[in-house]
């Protein structure tokens, strides 16, 4: 932050938007500060790991409609050779859209063939972004 926007802070210049920002206890009757989870509902804001997780099913979908021979389709369902290094095993792209999908509740279905439903797929997405993370 600049020192300029400070000294406009400290002054009083947002003293309207600190006031939003705060809320009276119903116990107490105290003053106290919004938690994360009542500013996200107060300025509904999504949930940032939702967008991740929808954005990927969103981009897997198209991964998953290209045609077999291209090569990032190649890249997403090959295996890869060689030696592995010790330790447990590194989660790969296809193993989070696996897991995206389990917990909307379609994880035992081949998500390669729920891709190609484009409509079904779709919302399959919007239900992973309205899912709730805790």
């Amino acid at each position: 932050m600049s020192y300029r926007f400070l000294d406009r802070f400290r002054a009083g210049a947002y003293a309207p938007a600190r006031k939003l920002s705060r809320k009276r206890d119903k116990v107490t009757g105290e003053w106290r500060k919004l938690h994360n989870e009542e500013l996200n509902d107060l300025y509904s804001s999504p949930n940032i790991v939702r967008v991740v997780k929808s954005r990927r099913m969103r981009s897997a979908g198209h991964v998953a409609r290209m045609e077999e021979g291209s090569g990032v389709c190649r890249v997403l369902v090959g295996k890869p050779e060689g030696k592995r290094p010790l330790g447990r095993h590194r989660r790969r792209w296809v193993d989070n859209i696996k897991m995206d999908l389990q917990e909307v509740g379609c994880g035992r279905m081949d998500w390669i063939d729920l891709a190609q439903d484009r409509d079904r797929w779709r919302a399959l997405v919007t239900a992973v972004m309205n899912l709730r993370v805790l």
